[in-house]
């Protein structure tokens, strides 16, 4: 079996590191693409330091041009990626009333055209390979979170993005599913404790209050089910969202 190249997008932090390092922990050669190219070189020296094979990669996830060149760059270097992880993601939370067009098209950009053009980019790697795993992060907040109307709408567009390719794609072995995090400790999280004036050992505490099994989401518990709908074995499993919140989404 050939080496799996991955592609993880936002992968210098959160989610996104945790994910490429646990790809490369599977055996995959992995591409960490961020906006900024040095942002990626953490995550790229603790992958080599364990023994894997990664670059770091910059591009905005937004901009077709630079989409095209990063996926070109990663096959000359690493090979056809065949497995793409769509994490990269931004926030800019406020009311409907407060909400500008700027802070909507900006998290619609990122989150849902960013998903579509790198996809878009990536998938003649993956029909060419017959074999491909398409990941989208969504997230809790596509149900309907007060204060996020932009991101809300984008992750619940990457669940319809995501059942779309698996339609599509299925024919030629590529694979598409989602996960959608609930509360998870990242910097993100960190920012809107900040953000609200409470302390993030605080906000952390009243949200596991809420939460079934008593704690909030580490990165790790979202990089174990990347690494499921990545695998060999789940060819079998496509269209699926999954909802990692420690408990049942009403």
């Amino acid at each position: 079996m050939p080496q799996r190249i991955a592609i993880v997008t936002g992968g210098a932090r959160g989610i996104g590191a945790g994910t490429a390092k646990r790809l490369a922990a599977d055996g995959m050669a992995v591409a960490v693409l961020d906006l900024n190219e040095a942002d990626g070189a953490q995550t790229v020296a603790e992958i080599e330091k364990a023994g894997g094979r990664a670059i770091a990669v910059g591009a905005d996830v937004s901009n077709s041009d630079q989409v095209a060149a990063a996926v070109e760059r990663v096959a000359a270097e690493l090979g056809g990626p065949t497995v793409l992880v769509n994490n990269a993601g931004v926030t800019r939370d406020n009311l409907l009333f407060k909400m500008s067009e700027t802070d909507w098209d900006t998290v619609m950009n990122v989150h849902l055209k960013g998903a579509f053009l790198m996809t878009r980019a990536c998938q003649k790697h993956m029909v060419d390979a017959k074999w491909g795993r398409i990941i989208n992060l969504s997230s809790l907040s596509a149900v309907g979170n007060r204060g996020q109307v932009n991101y809300s709408a984008a992750k619940a567009g990457l669940q319809g993005l995501t059942k779309t390719l698996a339609l599509e794609l299925g024919k030629f072995g590529i694979t598409a599913n989602a996960v959608a995090p609930g509360f998870v400790a990242t910097d993100m999280t960190a920012a809107t404790a900040a953000r609200l004036g409470i302390s993030f050992e605080d906000f952390q505490a009243g949200a596991a209050k809420q939460i079934p099994v008593q704690r909030v989401g580490q990165v790790e518990d979202i990089a174990h089910a990347i690494s499921f709908f990545a695998s060999e074995g789940a060819g079998y499993v496509s269209g699926q969202i999954l909802y990692l919140s420690g408990g049942p989404v009403s």
